[in-house]
């Protein structure tokens, strides 16, 4: 299967060491403010699905969901993961008008 537009991009911001992956990580990088957008798998647990989407709304953070933790995991070159942030500005503003189309 082709990857899209935007899991290759997420693997170049990957490559260039700006994605964390991780639930405690994320959520970390959400409450020092440093995520600029958070991704979320929607096969996710119910608690990560509320706990990072709870944070991502209070400290006001991008989240987009993806299908499931293998697109994610694989887009980052990584095994399956449920949840990651782009900590940069540039490859957020970017990631976003990918998943937006």
């Amino acid at each position: 299967m082709k990857p899209t537009p935007w899991e290759n991009f997420l693997g170049i911001a990957a490559r260039a060491g700006k994605v964390i992956s991780g639930e405690e990580l994320v959520v970390k990088s959400i409450q020092k403010q440093n995520a600029k957008i958070v991704l979320l798998s929607k096969d996710a647990s119910d608690n990560t699905k509320k706990k990072v989407t709870d944070k991502c709304h209070f400290y006001k953070i991008d989240l987009a969901w993806v299908e499931d933790r293998n697109v994610l995991g694989r887009a980052i070159g990584k095994e399956q993961r449920v949840v990651v942030a782009v900590n940069d500005q540039g490859f957020s503003k970017r990631l976003k008008e990918l998943l937006d189309h």
